[in-house]
């Protein structure tokens, strides 16, 4: 996904679901933190997303402009409706939020070592592979983002087994 593409997620998003705020909370969230990151971590085509006021409103985005919509058809990229616990984040993530605006559409965004540490508690393949990046190109630093698991909620997640994952790939990032 590009930066333009994202804005033109936003900007649908915006307009179907009558809301000008929302969070995003999937991998290309990335376009937002950095100017120029990695080409390996564009390679997803679709942007996790719900309106920051009124979530319930995903459900809106995800039919009108989700995966196999016509948009999606059209575009060869798509929206993600979700809700706020699709992404497992640190209790205190919002206090590190990034604001972004694309026009009158502001974005929120978690820091990307929040952003990493809901990669690591997912714990998917393509997760492995977007840490691995971020590590490998020194964009998260393994100290903090181990700091940042352990702001996850021990009740839904076994944290010494996601920091055991994410110390695994930052020594396949360093071999």
């Amino acid at each position: 996904m590009q930066r333009s593409e994202l804005a033109h997620v936003l900007r649908a998003s915006s307009a179907i679901a009558n809301e000008t705020t929302f969070v995003l909370v999937g991998s290309q969230a990335i376009l937002l933190l950095l100017d120029a990151p990695p080409d390996e971590l564009l390679r997803s085509t679709e942007i996790d997303l719900y309106p920051s006021l009124h979530p319930e409103k995903s459900d809106l985005i995800d039919g009108a402009i989700g995966a196999f919509s016509t948009f999606h058809d059209t575009f060869g990229y798509h929206a993600d409706g979700v809700g706020p616990e699709s992404a497992s984040l640190p209790a205190d993530w919002m206090d590190r939020a990034v604001l972004s605006y694309v026009g009158d559409i502001t974005a929120i965004c978690p820091d990307l070592h929040d952003l990493a540490a809901s990669k690591c508690a997912a714990g998917r393949p393509k997760d492995a592979d977007y840490v691995r990046v971020l590590l490998k190109h020194r964009l998260v630093k393994l100290d903090t983002l181990i700091e940042r698991i352990a702001g996850l909620d021990a009740a839904r997640h076994d944290l010494p087994t996601i920091t055991q994952w994410t110390q695994r790939r930052a020594q396949e990032a360093f071999p």
